[in-house]
């Protein structure tokens, strides 16, 4: 497959990254993954959006992405990605003589990674139709969440435990809050109410909470942004999963125990379905 690569389009098997990149010393990077439908990027604008807001917060200079909107679609053209696919774009410091916590001096040239990969759509589909198994862990994370950074130590080892639980996902909870997935926003309807924790340094401001938010608002569907409490998780009427990847995806069992009666609601399944159209039409 092409990738781009500092400014140039390489085979990927073509592509050297110095062992003293600061995004392999130190995780000293970001990254956003971007959904492709029918060849059309969704959201893109949003996604760079984002990319160039987590560079802001980590000081990686400059700060606008927004020109990879181009190398994005070259990308899917030059590979001939046409149907389902993701774009994946990783940015570090970049390579420094020496080894150490603080910001070279002078500044070195940023690492500017992108691949385009095809997507089989089956998997998620199957999810949507019967639902995904997901289990509680305490949040571990450090302290800026919304900041789409490399460092993803803690979700990974979360989501381990979730693999070894025969769950798809890990649901963190802090101070009694359930706060969203090792890799995905969560929504629950819950005594009736839809609801999902604000944002904050605590949650990743995904972007697909934020189209069903505005799915919400369109269809009538009141949402509070707060989050579910740990006690009240017997009293869940819905729960769901949502992401790039994952559009909307009902959660039916969690921590062993089946969400209300074990089967996609009504709610998942009408914002799932209002998603897709919405998809097909920006996507077409």
């Amino acid at each position: 497959m092409l990738a781009y690569f500092n400014g140039g389009y390489l085979q990927e098997e073509d592509i050297r990254i110095s062992p003293n990149d600061r995004g392999f010393l130190f995780a000293d990077g970001i990254y956003d993954v971007i959904r492709v439908y029918n060849g059309h990027p969704y959201r893109l604008d949003d996604h760079l959006t984002r990319l160039s807001n987590s560079a802001r917060e980590l000081r990686l200079a400059p700060f606008d992405f927004s020109f990879l909107a181009a190398v994005t679609r070259r990308l899917l053209a030059e590979n001939n990605l046409t149907g389902a696919a993701t774009v994946y774009w990783q940015i570090t410091r970049g390579a420094a003589t020496t080894r150490k916590h603080a910001f070279p001096e002078p500044p070195t040239p940023l690492t500017i990674y992108g691949a385009a990969r095809p997507l089989d759509e089956s998997r998620l589909r199957r999810q949507q139709e019967l639902g995904i198994a997901a289990i509680t862990v305490s949040d571990k994370r450090w302290a800026r969440c919304d900041i789409k950074t490399t460092a993803l130590t803690a979700n990974v080892m979360a989501n381990q435990e979730a693999a070894e639980r025969d769950a798809d996902e890990a649901i963190f909870i802090r101070d009694g809050a359930l706060l969203e997935g090792s890799h995905t926003n969560i929504m629950a309807v819950v005594d009736g109410e839809l609801r999902t924790a604000p944002l904050s340094h605590s949650i990743l401001p995904g972007i697909t909470r934020g189209a069903v938010l505005e799915l919400c608002r369109e269809l009538g569907i009141a949402v509070r942004e707060m989050p579910v409490l740990q006690h009240e998780i017997p009293r869940l009427a819905e729960l769901m999963a949502l992401s790039t990847t994952l559009e909307v995806t009902p959660v039916v069992n969690l921590d062993g125990q089946a969400v209300a009666d074990g089967r996609p609601g009504p709610v998942t399944r009408q914002l799932s379905q209002a998603l897709r159209q919405q998809i097909t039409r920006l996507c077409t």
